[in-house]
């Protein structure tokens, strides 16, 4: 499940509390990422359950969007321990994303 974040602190406290994230930027008006972000959740709680998912709204939250140079939506972007190992924005394949998480968190989980 998509935890919310509306800021830089809470975007800092949630890669400081966990080895593995994906923060998914959108906003509602984006017909493309309400069809996506159900897909990324099932593909991440079924694939990758250590894995921590949390949502940011850019029309909400425009600061913590330019903070990570996100210029348009849906964008992914995926952390391991704290360092940025993906990210995806527009037209992304889930079958390509699982197999990109894949290397990075079988490595420091298994």
């Amino acid at each position: 499940m998509f935890a919310t974040i509306n800021s830089l602190a809470d975007f800092q406290g949630s890669l400081e509390q966990n080895d593995a994230v994906l923060f998914y930027f959108s906003h509602e008006n984006c017909n493309v990422c309400k069809v996506l972000k159900p897909k990324i959740e099932e593909l991440i709680l079924r694939g990758f359950p250590k894995m921590k998912l949390f949502y940011c709204d850019t029309f909400k939250s425009p600061e913590l969007a330019a903070q990570n140079q996100i210029f348009t939506v849906p964008t992914l972007l995926v952390f391991f321990r704290g360092k940025e190992y993906i990210r995806k924005s527009r037209n992304l394949g889930i079958e390509e994303l699982k197999s990109e998480i894949w290397r990075s968190y079988d490595l420091l989980f298994n």
